[in-house]
């Protein structure tokens, strides 16, 4: 069967992103809770995840356990997106409306990485 284009726009999306990890580091440790610990290397280690499982998603072998991967990724990333929603200097910058409509997102890319688990 032919891998449809729609999974490698999913993969070039996670590579993507994570790039800007390394492009513009200081973007993402802005946003970091401030419970976490060396917001530095948790920027890094997470484009680093980024980019694995976007390539992973482009092969059958990788595929399920990579779309596995982005899920949890995702699921991890919405304590980023709530922790956004605490305050003014958190938000950084970002209107309240968008950060609200950001939470059901990632549980669209959670749907979206799945379906690829069994395609």
């Amino acid at each position: 069967m032919e891998t449809p284009w729609h999974l490698y726009l999913m993969a070039g999306m996670y590579i993507v992103a994570g790039l800007m990890h390394f492009i513009k580091p200081k973007m993402y440790m802005r946003i970091m809770p401030l419970y976490l610990p060396n917001h530095k290397l948790l920027v890094y280690i997470s484009g680093i995840a980024e980019i694995l499982l976007g390539i992973g998603v482009c092969f059958e072998a990788t595929r399920k356990l990579s779309t596995f991967g982005i899920i949890l990724m995702l699921a991890a990333f919405l304590s980023v997106h709530f922790y956004m929603l605490s305050g003014e200097k958190a938000s950084a910058g970002i209107p309240k409306w968008i950060l609200i409509l950001r939470i059901p997102l990632q549980f669209f890319l959670m749907y979206w990485a799945y379906y690829y688990a069994y395609f």
